[in-house]
């Protein structure tokens, strides 16, 4: 399968201090008409894989389009000259753009992914199963099943029918961060998976507030672990 992608990157005439979700903020707000941006539809919310995402990568204000998202960001990309982050405002004087065609689905090959922001991949009912396995291999085991839910529950979203198993691996470690001003488990590291993931987009949980985005490692294979394509499917929030 082909997803149409646009990448855009902001630059200011200063250092950009802010987070995705206020990135995600400014966007909804300043062009409300587009669902694509937002996730609602008459004040309702779409309850699907979002097709623009939202990212603070190395402090650089990163926006993803996908497909219907991509076409978006076209539209818009340049319709403002300045952004507002929290309490601050930020002029745009630099604009990176990159679209593409790139291929997303199951690989004859293991290919090997890190973190770029960290994932948000429990839920609360799985958070608690987390914490009652107590052993390192269990906790692994654990997190290669959601891992797995979450590419097929992406994929479902993106109406990508997986035709085979996904196998995958992960080595991950958690830590608390913060969503809303509440405290939340992520997960940060490096996973392997016979699936082609485009740079940047996001698995898991809170993908359009910029978690869970991920970048593949160039020349870096993984094992060949099986994970049941039968596990709980993570959010598409």
């Amino acid at each position: 399968m082909i997803l149409h992608t646009f990448t855009l990157t902001l630059g200011s005439t200063r250092p950009i201090h802010g987070s995705a979700h206020e990135l995600r903020g400014f966007f909804a707000t300043k062009f409300n008409e587009y669902a694509e941006l937002h996730q609602h539809n008459a004040d309702k919310f779409i309850y699907r894989y979002p097709v623009v995402q939202y990212k603070m990568i190395g402090n650089v204000p990163t926006v993803v389009g996908i497909n219907e998202g991509a076409e978006v960001l076209k539209q818009i990309f340049d319709e403002y000259q300045e952004i507002r982050l929290g309490e601050n405002t930020y002029q745009i004087v630099e604009r990176g753009i990159s679209l593409k065609d790139e291929e997303f689905g199951i690989s004859d090959k293991i290919h090997s992914y890190e973190f770029a922001t960290p994932w948000l991949a429990l839920n609360q009912e799985n958070y608690r199963k987390f914490y009652t396995l107590k052993g390192k291999p269990e906790r692994d085991e654990f997190m290669r099943k959601i891992l797995t839910g979450n590419i097929l529950s992406m994929a479902k979203s993106l109406n990508y029918d997986v035709p085979g198993q996904i196998k995958c691996d992960a080595q991950v470690h958690f830590r608390k961060d913060r969503l809303k001003d509440v405290s939340v488990m992520v997960f940060t590291g490096k996973f392997q998976a016979n699936f082609l993931i485009p740079d940047l987009l996001g698995i898991g949980k809170s993908v359009s507030r910029g978690f869970g985005a991920v970048r593949q490692l160039k020349g870096e294979y993984g094992g060949d672990s099986a994970c049941s394509s039968s596990s709980t499917h993570g959010d598409r929030t």
